[in-house]
């Protein structure tokens, strides 16, 4: 019995989330699994009426459940950061989801922007540390306001952070059974003291897997790549700044936000995992958004717990769907409504 925490957060959220649910049981059906969930209402809209958000008691309780399952964040009326920052970086934060994990797979050519790519070229995966680096929030101001003013913000980068991520990674491309491949993605040459440390310790984390090829790229290259060549990757590690911009541009390489997910990981704890689009709120409540990301990371969320058929018959289920009858992956284009796409995965998923 899998205890799962429900957000299903802001905008568009709830809808896709709804249709994740769906997937889920069904997926629960065919594959004898069960489950018990929990809506928890960490949303824009309840912080404008009450000012809370997530509070350390809401923390312990998430860490009661085996996985959380997560719409959106994100409220054009409320100012920016606020709820990104009381609900998402707490989460990853206080659960200690070090590993933003992101899977980057073309399912249909046709949604690619890329001249002449095929599936077989766009299939690698992102391992973003997800606790450190810029976003850690360290910084200061000195003399704010004036046109002396100075802002600095701080990347905190442990050796106990960077070589948990990198042993991660390293495990991640063993596993794959792919290319067996892992790039590092930095900048050694301008950031001198962080990717020190992260060279140096994916030097001799290396060693440890001699199975495993190594490169090492610079994030400009990497972008320039991504676009050029990208079935040149396996798996990429990178820290929390140069992973959250690579793997925008990593969606939209494999056909957009719309079938985008990712996962909070926690190896020895309590992961979350969303798609990562955002709110979208000027969708909301149209019945528009395309479900497909939202439904992919509930095929994470369930490999993560360890009903890896269960995963690879959503996976199925959506390659066929976006293979055979959507028109479009952008939202109001896709010749299905957003609770049709849902159904159209029930449909398909086979055991």
């Amino acid at each position: 019995m899998y205890k799962i925490a429900v957000i299903p957060g802001d905008g568009t959220g709830p809808e896709v989330v709804n249709e994740g649910l769906k997937v889920l049981e069904q997926a629960g059906k065919v594959f004898g699994f069960k489950y018990e969930t929990k809506f928890f209402d960490f949303s824009g809209q309840r912080y404008l009426k009450t000012g809370k958000l997530v509070d350390d008691s809401d923390v312990e309780e998430l860490k009661k459940y085996n996985a959380i399952y997560l719409g959106a964040v994100g409220d054009p009326e409320v100012k920016p950061g606020i709820i990104e920052t009381g609900v998402l970086l707490k989460l990853r934060f206080a659960l200690d989801q070090y590993i933003n994990l992101r899977p980057v797979k073309l399912y249909n050519s046709a949604y690619c922007p890329l001249k002449d790519k095929q599936p077989e070229d766009i299939d690698f995966v992102v391992v973003r540390e997800n606790s450190e680096g810029l976003y850690k929030g360290m910084g200061e101001f000195k003399d704010k306001g004036t046109k002396e003013e100075i802002a600095i913000q701080i990347s905190y980068n442990t050796r106990k952070g960077v070589e948990r991520c990198i042993r991660y990674a390293f495990e991640c491309a063993r596993k794959r059974n792919k290319k067996k491949k892992l790039t590092l993605c930095g900048k050694t040459n301008v950031l001198t003291y962080a990717w020190d440390l992260w060279q140096r310790t994916f030097n001799e984390v290396a060693k440890e897997y001699p199975d495993v090829t190594t490169d090492y790229a610079h994030v400009d290259a990497t972008t320039m790549w991504f676009v050029k060549n990208p079935e040149w990757f396996d798996v990429i590690v990178t820290d929390n700044l140069f992973g959250d911009i690579i793997t925008d541009l990593g969606a939209m390489i494999q056909g957009g936000m719309g079938i985008a997910a990712g996962g909070n990981i926690n190896p020895q704890g309590v992961s979350m995992f969303e798609p990562i689009g955002g709110s979208a709120p000027k969708y909301t409540g149209k019945n528009v958004i395309n479900p497909l990301a939202a439904i992919c990371a509930c095929g994470m969320m369930l490999e993560n717990l360890g009903e890896e058929k269960a995963a690879k018959a959503i996976e199925q289920a959506v390659i066929g769907i976006v293979s055979k009858d959507l028109k479009s992956l952008a939202a109001g284009k896709m010749g299905y409504s957003t609770s049709q796409i849902g159904d159209l995965v029930v449909k398909n998923l086979k055991g």
